[in-house]
């Protein structure tokens, strides 16, 4: 690995990156002009892990809850709102908009608008919660509103900046940092031909707490209006602090002297971007089939019933490791040189579901599978596309536009899974069409290299190159 460096980062009217040797590699500076004075990155210190504790939070409220989903999805087919499959896009609305929202949000960060988009979206989530617990549990319209659309809409202006501002406080830890706040993230997404109690918790933090208080109060004696309710105090009481302690180190909108605008032209053309962007979308078209199937895997193939009610939730919490001790080996040995190896192992392990015949084949499937997607979600989401970005400014659009793109792969990936099975459950194309598509995205994120000019450094591990941020040549 070639000698750590500093990079001076300068706005769009200046793209040049020059290479400072003489500075500690921690120090990465952002330059308004020639004579402003530089902003250091500390990687490090109480407002940097202030910081990681308010996207954790976030990220807690955010997924937590909408991971949680199967315990209103239970409830509502009980109360016959509509039939299970309508039901069911309730849930896959929010997710949409989550991550589709993601564009708007991320521009706004990078105009300077962090703790505004941050108390819009902390407020819409919080009144939107209060809404559902108004709603009357048998009206689907009232239901798709507030929770599909409501919900959907607040959780997507608070995640992209809550990811975003870590790139301010961090550099060479950046990637143990996001695994941390990702640790928030429950990965639980559940799949619509679970039958009623079958939707296990998951394994982030979010989803540990959510569906077990919610199914304790909307299915006990407080009920439905005051359970949600107790949930919407809860999340309220967690934003508050989250907006709080979460600070940028960039001026706010009307502090900052005038920027010339961000070059999206150039941000879609950038060919190294484009790459990682096609990667991620086909990355989450496989990512989230064992999520969806596995318990069914089991349930059809004459496993285990009980270890089938918890192959997800045994998936989770091998995600939670995955996600802090791959980070950590990230930012020692380069974002690449991991991820590439994790979406290969991956895919790998969705082809092997081919031979899962027993007990313990699906347990040891379950942890591998967790363990590795859990790092190629915080790597991926955030990390990977931070260490592209040319100068601060552009870290929130980038983040954005990829997750506006990512939000059709979620919105499409598992109900094309449902069709390839079918109603003959051929597994067979379901399993094909998600580990392909995984394989896709690792040859995608490998011609990334070939665009930034990198030289090869593990041959014998799909020909895969270390770097850990762009580096312009002379």
């Amino acid at each position: 690995m070639s000698e750590p460096v500093a990079l001076e980062l300068h706005p769009p009217s200046d793209r040049s990156v020059n290479i400072i040797k003489d500075k500690p590699p921690s120090e990465i500076v952002v330059s308004e002009d020639t004579n402003s004075q530089p902003v250091e990155i500390p990687d490090g210190g109480l407002q940097a892990w202030l910081s990681v504790l308010g996207g954790f939070l976030v990220l807690f409220v955010t997924f937590g809850y909408s991971n949680s989903f199967g315990v209103f999805q239970d409830y509502y087919t009980l109360k016959g709102a509509s039939s299970s499959s309508n039901i069911s896009w309730i849930g896959s609305v929010q997710l949409f908009l989550t991550f589709f929202m993601g564009l708007p949000a991320g521009r706004l960060f990078d105009k300077g608008y962090f703790h505004v988009t941050n108390a819009i979206g902390s407020f819409l989530f919080v009144f939107c919660m209060f809404m559902l617990s108004l709603a009357d549990p048998s009206k689907y319209y009232q239901l798709i509103l507030s929770q599909g659309v409501g919900l959907g809409l607040g959780s997507g202006l608070l995640l992209v900046p809550a990811q975003s501002v870590q790139a301010h406080h961090w550099k060479k830890h950046r990637a143990f940092a996001m695994g941390i706040v990702a640790s928030g993230i429950s990965m639980v997404l559940l799949d619509k031909r679970m039958e009623p109690n079958d939707h296990p918790a998951g394994s982030g933090f979010g989803g540990i707490v959510y569906p077990i208080m919610l199914n304790q109060l909307i299915n006990g004696s407080v009920g439905f209006a005051w359970g949600v309710r107790a949930a919407a105090f809860l999340t309220l009481g967690l934003l508050v602090v989250a907006n709080l302690t979460m600070t940028t180190r960039l001026p706010s909108a009307k502090n900052r002297p005038a920027q010339p605008k961000v070059d999206i032209k150039a941000i879609l053309f950038d060919s190294a971007y484009t790459l990682v962007e096609f990667g991620f979308f086909f990355t989450l078209w496989g990512l989230y089939y064992p999520y969806f199937y596995l318990q069914l895997w089991m349930n059809t193939h004459g496993l285990s019933a009980t270890v089938a009610l918890y192959s997800i939730a045994i998936m989770n919490a091998g995600s939670i490791p995955g996600r802090i001790v791959l980070n950590i080996l990230a930012d020692s040995y380069g974002q690449f040189n991991v991820l590439c190896p994790v979406i290969l192992a991956m895919g790998a392990l969705v082809f092997a579901m081919f031979g899962l015949e027993s007990v313990g084949a699906v347990i040891v499937f379950a942890i591998l599978y967790g363990f590795f997607s859990g790092c190629c979600m915080s790597l991926l989401y955030a990390t990977l596309l931070a260490s592209l970005a040319n100068s601060m400014e552009e870290v929130g659009i980038r983040l954005g536009i990829v997750y506006c793109v990512g939000a059709f792969a979620f919105l499409t990936g598992t109900p094309i899974d449902g069709a390839l099975l079918g109603s003959v459950d051929a597994w067979y194309k379901p399993t094909v069409f998600s580990g392909v598509f995984m394989s896709l995205s690792l040859h995608l994120l490998k011609l990334t290299n070939v665009c930034l000019g990198r030289t090869c450094k593990w041959r014998c591990l799909c020909n895969l190159c270390s770097y850990d941020i762009r580096e312009e040549k002379a």
